[in-house]
């Protein structure tokens, strides 16, 4: 088991805010010394643009920058070749749309995704309709859970893709996404898992999911913002242009035309958020010392006692499953109280929550709500920090009269 006051000790923000209860993980993560002291070091001992210079620190910064895909594609065991730096899972999702997308899907061709869906895996989407292309929306259990017959039912023939996340911002909902890229290679359909949310709090194996693309962010996993990944299987990268043009990706230019260099710089123009990168390496470095495994049991030992404690409040709803297999996110309502006005309560008590629709507005509107407040745990959260918000939502119930 963890010891959360011990990992917190390498959390400067937990210094600097000695009451802060942070339950907004789903939105960002606190940052460890170890990353912040790379980042510090980087600028204060190599500073130099990556793949450019020949001068000594110049190779310096590119080993470094490089190293850290070595770090992070092993993290998600795809080759170096395969993992694309962006600025996060948004912009990687975009590349996804105008390097392939928009390239390869026609009219009455289909694409299949969920209604749970965050909206930068939905948003982009819907650009191809001006090709003709359909979008297809699969629904959800009663529970929260993906209604995986729908699914297996809308992906055909017509199918050429698939999109899902591995798990839901909103509900907590982890989704069976090997079970999900079958069925859709089996249409013969390319299969994108959004892994913004999982990456972070559990092992992720892009080989064992064998999906075609997979996206993720590094400022939810103790990195840096600005930085995120593109992982994509080489046979598609190998035949693909870039979304993006300039330079750095380059093998000769002429006036009329381009030949790009090798994978994975090919689709990385200009300069890239090179410091951020070398310290996204430290955080996976941090990660990889905890262990997934870990880091994973200790979320879930964290949801299910707070799962048990919420149940027991009167007039408090949670959307998501109760049970199985779900992530440290969970949504409510209390009674009446908008979630703005509980996530201030909240705050005043030193909780830091998220309120709102959570960039899920169709997900809200199809459980016939306008927003919850959502909190969501990480490796230095702690069962006191849950009994302390327990108790807060117990207070607001006399303040609010409900």
């Amino acid at each position: 088991m963890f010891d959360g006051k011990k990992i917190r000790e390498d959390f400067p923000i937990f210094n600097s805010n000695k009451d802060l209860i942070y339950f907004d993980n789903a939105a960002t993560t606190q940052k460890p010394k170890q990353v912040l002291d790379a980042l510090q070091e980087f600028y204060s001992q190599c500073n130099a643009n990556v793949h450019r210079g020949i001068y000594k620190i110049a190779v310096e910064a590119t080993d470094e920058y490089e190293e850290a895909r070595e770090k992070v594609s092993q993290f998600i065991n795809s080759k170096i070749e395969e993992l694309i730096w962006t600025r996060g899972a948004t912009e990687a999702i975009n590349q996804i749309l105008y390097a392939w997308a928009l390239w390869n899907l026609k009219k009455d061709d289909e694409i299949v995704t969920t209604i749970m869906e965050h909206h930068s895996n939905l948003v982009p989407w819907q650009l191809l309709q001006k090709n003709g292309v359909k979008i297809r929306y699969v629904n959800l259990n009663g529970d929260g859970t993906l209604n995986m017959k729908e699914l297996e039912n809308s992906v055909s023939k017509k199918t050429k893709f698939v999109t899902v996340t591995q798990m839901s911002n909103v509900l907590g909902t982890i989704n069976p996404v090997e079970e999900i890229v079958k069925i859709a290679h089996d249409n013969g359909a390319l299969c994108l898992i959004d892994a913004a949310q999982s990456v972070p709090h559990m092992e992720v194996d892009v080989k064992k999911i064998n999906c075609d693309f997979l996206v993720f962010s590094a400022h939810k996993m103790l990195g840096p913002t600005g930085v995120g990944g593109l992982y994509a299987k080489q046979e598609i990268l190998e035949k693909l242009d870039p979304a993006l043009r300039g330079s750095e990706q380059i093998k000769s230019v002429s006036l009329f035309e381009t030949e790009w260099t090798d994978l994975p710089w090919k689709f990385e123009p200009g300069t890239p958020n090179f410091a951020d990168i070398v310290a996204f390496g430290y955080a996976v470095d941090y990660l990889k010392k905890l262990g997934m495994k870990n880091v994973r049991e200790h979320e879930r030992d964290l949801t299910k006692y707070a799962l048990e404690k919420l149940q027991q409040i009167s007039k408090l709803k949670i959307f998501g499953p109760l049970n199985g297999t779900r992530g440290g996110v969970i949504s409510f309502q209390l009674a009446d109280i908008h979630a703005h006005d509980m996530a201030s309560f909240l705050d005043d008590n030193n909780i830091a929550v998220r309120s709102g629709h959570h960039c899920a507005m169709p997900l809200m509107k199809y459980l016939g709500i306008s927003g919850t407040t959502r909190a969501s745990f990480y490796i230095y959260n702690m069962k006191e920090e849950i009994d302390k918000f327990i108790e807060t939502l117990e207070k607001a119930k006399q303040v609010f009269k409900v």
